[in-house]
């Protein structure tokens, strides 16, 4: 009797270099439900994954898609931590010793985990570890009293040790994070506590690295990083060339923050902002000296709002409280619409526009397809009404 063999197709997974004798295979495709193309011919999608399966098993094998593949996938939504400021993924928050980073960073902790907003920029409350590891808890705690007072609310919680990345840290994060399963934020302050030393200097490969390997465990936990550094003394036309250390550490970060000032003594100052969702920014506070938070005194420039969709504002209608869900398939949806499209082209729109759809309407958008057609789900997310 023969063994059936099951091959899951994936990519990203290393081959054995040599090609089994299989008589009889079983092939999972990868997302079958989301954005997988079948044709009628059922045998036709045995011999086409058969094909992809032996041309994977080759050494110089390149994973690809097309354009048309593509704009069929619907990919995760990014989704904010704080609107228009903050997202899920790995950040950078430089500033010179001393200039009160640390300060700033506590208080967009403290209004992550309670739910405040943060100047003009609303917050998705969550649980936030902050892990002070050049502080004390005395020290912590007449910092927060100062700012905050002391009826502590929200799920802020503080830690001053912490093991190294690639030697407990991990654990250590993944331990929080089963504690607190709706957590949004971690706090690394400083950098230079959970790096290996490496002499005086870091090369670009271990300062990518190391936010790689941070950048990773973000994303795998759907959660936000944010990462304490330090600035470097020598200015720079480009202010984040001042952030210390090589270009790989903003390099493979999702985004930066850098809070600087002219003068030291000085209770302004500005925070530039940068990152991969959103859009760059710089911003002018003026820090409290009396309970030591920063202010918003204006920003240099107007944040740009993607234009609004006229198929996502019908889709809004279509989904409300009296009718917080709607199914059908991609024809029955084209219908209702009234669209001037065919139904491949709108759920090719659609899939591109999910994000925004979710992040703008709070409607959540799913697609699968099958040898039948796309069939699609609007979900209202009530938690956010």
């Amino acid at each position: 009797m023969e063994d059936k063999k099951t091959v899951a197709l994936n990519p990203s997974a290393a081959t054995d270099g040599g090609q089994p004798l299989i008589k009889n295979i079983t092939i999972i495709a990868e997302n079958p439900a989301e954005g997988n193309p079948y044709t009628e011919n059922p045998l036709e999608d045995i011999e086409k994954r058969l094909r992809e399966w032996e041309q994977m098993q080759s050494p110089d094998y390149l994973h690809m898609v097309g354009m048309e593949e593509l704009m069929d996938q619907t990919f995760p939504v990014k989704k904010p931590v704080i609107d228009g400021l903050l997202y899920k993924g790995t950040y950078l928050f430089a500033g010179a010793p001393k200039i009160g980073k640390s300060f700033l960073v506590l208080q967009m902790a403290y209004a992550v985990s309670t739910g405040q907003a943060i100047w003009n920029y609303q917050v998705h409350r969550g649980a936030v570890l902050y892990l002070a590891l050049e502080d004390q808890y005395r020290r912590l705690q007449e910092r927060m009293a100062r700012m905050f007072g002391v009826d502590g609310h929200g799920d802020l919680m503080l830690a001053v040790a912490a093991k190294q990345l690639g030697q407990g840290l991990e654990k250590q994060m993944e331990y929080f994070l089963r504690r607190f399963p709706q957590a949004q934020m971690i706090v690394i302050d400083t950098l230079q506590k959970i790096r290996e030393a490496a002499g005086d200097r870091y090369s670009y490969a271990s300062d990518y690295e190391i936010i790689g390997q941070l950048k990773t465990f973000a994303d795998h936990h759907n959660i936000c990083i944010l990462i304490v550094h330090h600035t470097r003394k020598q200015p720079s036309e480009d202010s984040f060339e001042m952030i210390s250390g090589t270009t790989g550490l903003l390099g493979c970060a999702d985004g930066a923050f850098l809070l600087h000032k002219e003068k030291r003594t000085d209770h302004r100052a500005i925070l530039d902002i940068v990152g991969r969702d959103q859009p760059d920014q710089r911003l002018r506070l003026l820090r409290n000296e009396e309970n030591l938070t920063w202010t918003l005194e204006g920003a240099d420039c107007e944040l740009w709002k993607e234009p609004p969709d006229p198929l996502l504002e019908q889709v809004a209608r279509l989904v409300t409280l009296e009718q917080p869900v709607w199914k059908g398939s991609a024809a029955e949806l084209l219908q209702k619409l009234g669209v001037e499209t065919n139904p491949s082209g709108l759920v090719k729109r659609l899939n591109v526009r999910a994000g925004q759809l979710q992040n703008s309407f709070g409607i959540e958008y799913k697609n699968v397809r099958d040898r039948t057609g796309s069939h699609i789900t609007f979900t209202l997310q009530l938690q956010r009404m």
